[in-house]
């Protein structure tokens, strides 16, 4: 697959985040990812899309709200503590890729040795946030550190760190289920599985910027490994995540309308596969965003199969 567009940095200018904010701070937003939010997004709607399915009584809207907003603060934070990490340890990587190259690390606007200090205090935010769930809930968010640690290595060594990635960020279907149940159920399960095969197409999707500047620095990705095959790779995945989420949907005994709303809900899924223009840097971009919009669709789909049963 050729790959011979530039693609200029990630970061956008003349945003708010310029016209705004004071210079220093600037950078922290930076590395934080704050300005970008889809990676925050893609780490919440599984947290979500688990509460949706678990609870029981959809007429105690406190409880739903409570735990849609712990969510959604604890996502914004780890996932800008994730962001961190990332650099942190890409830095040197970074420096030498197109789109990656103004990110604060690796454009010595901030040291190592602050980007460290600023995600640790993310890192006091987030063990806030996650002491406000039940015992279980606090183990469970405990345990995912490790994965969190490890994604960053991994596309140093294996064509697989989407699968990590999957792993990583579909971890609060788990929490989800669990926060609300109070255990962890087969649904919550499969629903973590439908978010991990979802995560190979958007993650897959997003590498595809980065081709050619990946093959010279050494970066290995699923863009690369099935890059001459890469339509068919992102149909099979995206079509294990809608079977995956139908089982989840089903084992739960959601109304028939949770089936009208997977439909479309598929609908989006076959329009970023056959359209996406794999050698057009922005349209991945612009298909790897679209993915906040799949999150929503089933998120939709949940919350009408639920309240019409």
């Amino acid at each position: 697959m050729k790959n011979e567009n530039n693609h200029a940095s990630d970061i956008p200018r003349k945003d708010w985040v310029e016209k705004l904010l004071p210079n220093h701070i600037q950078p922290y937003i930076r590395l934080s990812r704050i300005d970008r939010p889809t990676g925050a997004w893609l780490l919440l709607f599984p947290c979500w899309w688990s509460v949706a399915l678990a609870i029981k009584d959809w007429n105690n809207i406190t409880e739903l709200l409570n735990l849609f907003i712990l969510f959604l603060f604890g996502a914004i934070i780890m996932r800008a503590a994730g962001c961190c990490l990332n650099d942190i340890f890409d830095h040197k990587l970074d420096a030498n890729v197109a789109r990656t190259s103004n990110r604060p690390i690796a454009a010595k606007l901030i040291t190592v040795k602050q980007a460290s200090i600023f995600m640790i205090s993310l890192c006091g935010l987030g063990l806030i946030i996650l002491l406000q769930f039940n015992k279980l809930t606090i183990y469970f968010g405990l345990a995912s550190i490790i994965l969190v640690i490890i994604y960053p290595l991994t596309k140093r060594f294996t064509y697989w760190p989407q699968l990590i990635l999957g792993f990583t960020f579909n971890w609060g279907a788990l929490l989800g289920w669990i926060a609300t149940a109070g255990e962890l159920q087969a649904p919550a399960v499969v629903l973590y599985a439908a978010g991990i095969f979802w995560t190979l197409g958007y993650d897959t999707i997003y590498a595809l910027q980065d081709i050619n500047d990946d093959v010279k620095v050494g970066i290995k990705s699923l863009a690369l490994k099935f890059q001459n095959n890469i339509h068919l790779f992102l149909c099979f995945v995206f079509t294990i995540t809608i079977i995956l989420m139908l089982m989840a949907g089903y084992m739960v005994n959601l109304h028939w309308l949770f089936y009208l709303g997977i439909s479309i809900t598929t609908i989006h899924a076959i329009w970023q596969v056959y359209t996406i223009n794999i050698n057009d840097p922005l349209d991945c971009l612009k298909k790897f965003k679209s993915n906040h919009v799949f999150s929503w669709l089933f998120l939709l789909s949940i919350i009408f199969g639920k309240i019409s049963i």
